[in-house]
């Protein structure tokens, strides 16, 4: 009897022990940390709200790679299951701070900040595929076979004095080497939770080319994004991978579309207004991307607009006009897929003002991610909890510090007075108090017949970086070195070439979408003595009306008229079509960078300075009369640029 008793027990307990082992696993839980366009931000870009309607008083400041740092590692806390990746553009058109270094400090601090995979975007090209590749791998920078010697600082690596490169692993699964037809950088990285392989497929906009100075893009081609992920969905499936999120450097916008009256725009970091349309109802850059994408793909994490949205089960509306009359209503979004299914997209604003916290469960069984909870969260420096944790572990706040330290002499230098500021925020016209003065500085720069012999010069206004040249305080502002390599951090150099009038109302012609080759408004920036006239309701070809150029002197302070005022277009016609001028642009435009391929066909190209030189030596001429520059005085001839009904 008791053989019997201990054997029938024996048995219970292996028949409980087999259920137990072939019982389903539970779903689990992992933690995304993701952000976009770092851009070599190593300190506070400034104060940021949640959304508009906060008050400017009440935003709080945010960001800087030590708050970032603390701000992930908190999260990470919560779940060890979890991954930091990223959108693209983490380096390029960066502060002085990270720029002076190669970008080196950004890409250690980035290290430190834990990031793993990140996507390529169009800055990460700024440089050149050879220049990335550096980062990446590590090592100093040489120029002529000599060692940069604002290179290899290594405040931010192992040892002193070396580059470690990038921890994380770049990822451009749609930019090609043309002479290997293998991807620059991987296709994609995996990472394993519990036994199930998550894929991160990172890719930037096809359009790079166009945006990006042409030898940093040589030997590439940027194939479509869609199409890329699609093609590498089986690929993946063949190593048991279900669960896929992209990473793409493209985005949108929260907008309010024509006709739709509450959808008032507050852009909250957590709101998705407008679904990411365009105001007129048609797909948005990422929302036609996402339309086209394999029902596999699970999550999309997106940037390079700079605006922080969150599309998905956790949207919410805020609609109103001020925070006292403001609805908050929750609304469940996502972009639809070629299926029709609903994805999740989200993007971070950018300079680390805002992370993005995301919650993907995955189920073991399937393989698959079956839930994703996105929430953006700013990076407030003022969360008391976040800065008794940096005071605890000082090291990433250590390494901006000494950056700072090294950067200081230079970047606090004056370099002029002024007395108002000039943002990059373009009026009605599209003119810019910031881009007027780089397009006259960049006048002055190759005005003398020895240098060009420049009567005119044209400013892409993309190149006029946030904010412009303007003061936390009060004014006169006393502008630094640091403040004007802020608007003008590319380094592109100045190119001075003939063109015909024709050519100038061409290339004016081609600032308006869908006008030759044009993909998107972009309203050049003009030098002093040079004004037109456009019609918002004109077509291609017909939109400049009156251009008018009246030779001035901006070598000199204040700027001296030197000859008659002539018209290069009176009514849409342009008066003597093969006449010639002389006109500067940056390396960029004259490349045809931003769709103005006109420029492509300018003679007689002489190349300059660079363009922050210019910009300084500029300012230089009224720092060295003790004279103030003052953006509205009179002999500046604003405006420059008049918009038409």
């Amino acid at each position: 009897m008791i053989i019997r008793t201990l054997c029938a027990s024996l048995a219970l307990a292996f028949a409980g022990l087999a259920s137990a082992q072939t019982a389903p696993k539970p779903p689990f839980v992992v933690k995304l940390i993701g952000f976009n366009d770092y851009h070599g931000n190593l300190e506070t870009p400034g104060t940021f709200g949640v959304n508009t309607l906060v008050p400017a008083a009440n935003r709080p400041p945010v960001g800087g790679a030590e708050y970032m740092a603390a701000y992930v590692a908190r999260m990470k806390a919560s779940n060890p299951l979890n991954a930091v990746v990223g959108a693209g553009d983490f380096i390029g058109a960066t502060p002085l701070i990270s720029a002076l270094f190669f970008d080196e400090p950004a890409v250690e601090t980035l290290n430190k900040i834990g990031v793993e995979f990140n996507a390529v975007g169009n800055h990460e090209f700024d440089k050149g595929k050879d220049e990335l590749r550096r980062l990446q791998n590590g090592g100093c920078k040489f120029t002529n076979n000599v060692q940069e010697p604002n290179s290899c600082k290594g405040f931010g690596s192992a040892v002193p004095g070396t580059f470690d490169g990038a921890r994380f692993k770049w990822l451009s699964a749609n930019v090609v080497e043309t002479a290997t037809g293998k991807t620059l950088l991987p296709a994609y990285g995996i990472k394993t939770f519990n036994g199930v392989k998550v894929a991160f497929i990172g890719m930037t906009l096809k359009g790079t080319p166009g945006i990006v100075t042409p030898t940093g893009v040589a030997g590439l081609t940027f194939q479509d994004e869609a199409d890329t992920v699609n093609a590498l969905v089986p690929r993946l499936r063949a190593q048991g991978i279900e669960s896929i999120v992209v990473l793409v450097h493209q985005g949108g916008f929260q907008n309010q579309m024509t006709g739709v009256s509450n959808q008032a725009i507050t852009s909250d970091i957590n709101g998705c207004t407008g679904d990411l349309k365009n105001t007129d109802g048609s797909d948005s850059d990422i929302r036609a991307i996402v339309k086209r994408l394999d029902n596999a793909v699970d999550l999309v994490i997106s940037g390079h607009t700079h605006a922080a949205y969150n599309c998905s089960a956790n949207t919410v509306d805020v609609r109103g006009t001020s925070l006292s009359n403001a609805v908050t209503t929750a609304r469940p979004t996502g972009m639809p897929n070629k299926v029709g299914r609903l994805v999740p997209v989200s993007s971070a604003s950018a300079f680390g003002r805002v992370l993005t916290d995301i919650d993907v469960t995955i189920n073991p069984a399937t393989r698959d991610i079956v839930a994703v909870s996105p929430r953006n969260v700013l990076v407030d420096r003022t969360d008391a909890g976040i800065v008794n944790a940096i005071a605890a572990n000082p090291e990433v706040k250590d390494v901006v510090g000494a950056y700072k330290a090294a950067v200081s002499p230079l970047a606090n230098a004056v370099v002029a007075t002024i007395t108002a500021g000039m943002s990059n925020s373009a009026n009605a016209a599209g003119e810019m108090e910031a881009g007027d003065l780089i397009a006259d500085a960049q006048l002055a720069a190759t005005q003398p017949a020895s240098l060009g012999g420049a009567q005119i010069a044209f400013m892409n206004a993309g190149g006029v970086r946030n904010p412009g040249f303007v003061s936390t305080g009060t004014y006169p502002y006393a502008l630094t070195y640091g403040d004007a390599f802020t608007v003008q951090p590319f380094g592109n150099s100045l190119v001075t070439m003939t063109l015909t009038a024709q050519q100038i109302k061409n290339v004016l012609e081609q600032q308006f979408s869908g006008c030759n080759g044009q993909t998107a408004q972009r309203i050049m920036q003009i030098s002093n003595g040079f004004k037109y006239s456009w019609s918002a309701t004109g077509t291609c070809g017909s939109r400049i009306t009156e251009v008018s150029f009246t030779p001035t002197d901006v070598t000199v302070a204040p700027p001296a008229v030197t000859g008659p005022t002539e018209m290069l277009v009176v009514g849409g016609v342009v008066q003597n079509p093969t006449k010639t001028y002389r006109v500067t642009v940056n390396n960029f435009m004259a490349t045809g960078g931003d769709g103005f391929a006109t420029l492509v066909g300018g003679t007689n190209q002489l190349g300059g300075a660079q363009d922050i030189d210019a910009l300084i030596a500029y300012l230089a001429t009224y720092k060295s009369q003790n004279m103030v520059y003052n953006p509205a005085d009179v002999v500046l001839s604003k405006p420059r640029i008049s918009r038409l009904p």
